[in-house]
């Protein structure tokens, strides 16, 4: 049996304690990605293929496929965070909703066209991940992981921005995406279903946009980092404050830029 437990896991289940405001902050995805997976998968207009999501959180990326028409097996290991995405979904009955971690669940042979998961891929075990994709894929089926990125560089707050994270006593940013200093993007996806087993024909695309946070709503959105969720009350709170004085500080709202990252790759 593969030990996944392992993974630094008050950061991967910390979402449930802040599921409804999780569902408010956090921001949906882009149209065009969703144009782009089916496309990739192979689905036409009007059919009903199968997917499987990983880690769907509230639901925010479920909806998007299901309103296409796509049946959706979606699986979220938090309990507060999939009773939210059940009351999200509770219009489409081409959804299932199943309260378990994706290293757990086994399909029932190859039966989903596509599987995708939206800011979730990186909390699933690397041992499994890509054993469990292409058991649960049909052969040719997609596999479409992606991230909404912060895009630092083209933030006009990130240097105000940055001393607050300083001053409060954040690090460098490692494995935080909305830390000033974080790196954009995830690792080289390529390189990594090179040495996937059952996977070929890696893709990387792109989607550039923008979202206009008040302060609160950014402090919200700050609330639901795992790297937030798991400091201390009194730094956290520190943090918040110097933040929110930078936004204060321009009037009570700033623009954030962001790179939405969709990898592809196609099971063989």
């Amino acid at each position: 049996m593969f030990d996944f437990l392992s993974m630094d896991e008050r950061r991967r289940l910390s979402f449930g304690g802040v599921a409804e405001l999780y569902d408010r902050s956090r921001p949906s995805y882009p149209p065009a990605l969703v144009d782009d997976v089916l496309e990739f998968a192979g689905v036409g207009p009007g059919e009903a293929d199968r997917a499987l999501e990983v880690g769907a959180g509230t639901g925010k990326a479920t909806v998007l496929f299901a309103d296409r028409g796509v049946s959706v097996v979606a699986l979220e290991p938090s309990a507060e965070m999939a009773a939210v995405a059940r009351r999200n979904c509770a219009e489409y009955e081409n959804v299932m909703i199943e309260q378990t971690e994706f290293e757990r669940w086994r399909p029932d042979g190859h039966e989903f066209r596509f599987m995708f998961s939206a800011q979730a891929w990186h909390w699933v075990s690397a041992d499994v991940r890509y054993v469990w994709a292409r058991a649960a894929l049909q052969a040719g089926g997609a596999l479409a992981p992606y991230w909404n990125i912060p895009d630092w560089e083209a933030c006009e707050l990130r240097d105000e921005l940055r001393e607050a994270y300083r001053r409060s006593g954040e690090g460098d940013g490692t494995g935080d995406p909305f830390h000033p200093s974080a790196q954009p993007g995830h690792d080289d996806w390529p390189g990594e279903i090179a040495a996937a087993p059952g996977f070929d024909g890696a893709q990387v695309r792109y989607y550039r946009w923008r979202w206009t946070y008040t302060t609160q709503c950014y402090v919200d959105l700050l609330g639901t980092q795992s790297a937030n969720l798991v400091t201390g009350d009194a730094q956290r709170d520190r943090l918040f404050t110097d933040v929110a004085g930078v936004i204060d500080a321009h009037g009570g709202a700033f623009e954030m830029p962001y790179v939405t990252q969709l990898c592809l790759a196609r099971a063989s």
